[in-house]
């Protein structure tokens, strides 16, 4: 299967080809595929991250509907928490996504967490990289995070973090593991008035104190989802993130970056950290695929 088949094919190859990834993540066309992909970058990269509750899933959906309103096919990736019995997704996104199941440029795809603990599923990375090749627009929404799960760092080019005003959010947005990673706040349900400005002058104060060297200045925004406030302002602050992304190579880097902490965490998951240590220098020469490198080194730890 390549790209232009699942091009050719519409949604349904794409769901074909995502299930054989998560049953043969190592088979020989897998890495093909996947490494043809993370050659082929087309999409921007949105990962979405908040404590449960603070409407995510509700976010999505006016995103999405942005997004197409603006003519740009959009593939999104939802991770539920999962079912302690059968270790599928609990919630599963897709029933509380209002999107239209004919329209072939919006493809959404429920993942379980399972037992990782960083807002992500253990196929995100792969997912994303097979979607990033086929739409403009990749959204991941992480499962509900608290203090420290700060995995979306590594798959998302821009990230937003929600925080929902007179719960407590953005006291706990102080933590350092979570203040120093969006590139956007949103401030959900903005529709509370008062307590909406209050929690914003708040994620205010806690940027101030944070450790930001990179030179972008976070934007905190007050949203309204279901009124349809402020989402064409969000929409405008992630088109100009990434547009600072793409200057001085910036995104380049960043996606580099991410590939090789991917490949350091997907061999250390197999092989532990004496794996690590066996495998030697796992850093990626320009453009290499992290998927053709996790299998020589797999074959070779195996063996």
């Amino acid at each position: 299967m390549t790209l232009d088949d699942i091009r050719a094919g519409g949604k349904a190859q794409l769901a074909r080809a995502l299930a054989r990834i998560e049953a043969a993540p190592d088979a020989p066309d897998v890495v093909a595929l996947l490494t043809q992909a993370y050659e082929a970058p087309v999409a921007r990269v949105v990962g979405m991250t908040g404590p449960p509750g603070v409407g995510k899933s509700t976010l999505m959906n006016a995103l999405i509907g942005g997004w197409r309103g603006q003519g740009r096919r959009v593939g999104c990736i939802a991770v539920d928490p999962s079912s302690r019995r059968s270790g599928g997704a609990l919630l599963g996104d897709r029933t509380r996504l209002a999107t239209d199941p004919e329209d072939q440029d919006i493809f959404v795809r429920s993942m379980a967490a399972r037992d990782r603990l960083g807002g992500l599923a253990a196929l995100t990375v792969s997912s994303m990289v097979l979607m990033r090749a086929l739409f403009d627009v990749v959204l991941i929404e992480t499962v509900g995070v608290g203090q420290s799960e700060t995995d979306v760092v590594g798959v998302a080019d821009t990230v937003l973090f929600c925080v929902q005003p007179g719960s407590g959010d953005s006291l706990q947005f102080m933590k350092a593991g979570i203040a120093e990673i969006p590139h956007v706040v949103v401030v959900t349900k903005a529709d509370m008035g008062p307590a909406a400005n209050r929690a914003r002058a708040d994620v205010k104060g806690a940027l101030s104190l944070a450790d930001h060297r990179d030179g972008w200045d976070i934007p905190v925004l007050l949203v309204s989802s279901l009124r349809k406030e402020g989402v064409d302002e969000l929409l405008q602050v992630i088109d100009r993130h990434h547009d600072w992304m793409n200057q001085a190579g910036r995104l380049q880097a960043a996606r580099h970056a991410q590939a090789e902490s991917w490949l350091e965490e997907a061999v250390r998951e197999r092989f532990g950290r004496e794996g690590v240590r066996r495998a030697g220098d796992l850093r990626l020469a320009p453009d290499e695929s992290p998927f053709g490198r996790l299998a020589a080194v797999t074959e070779r730890l195996s063996a």
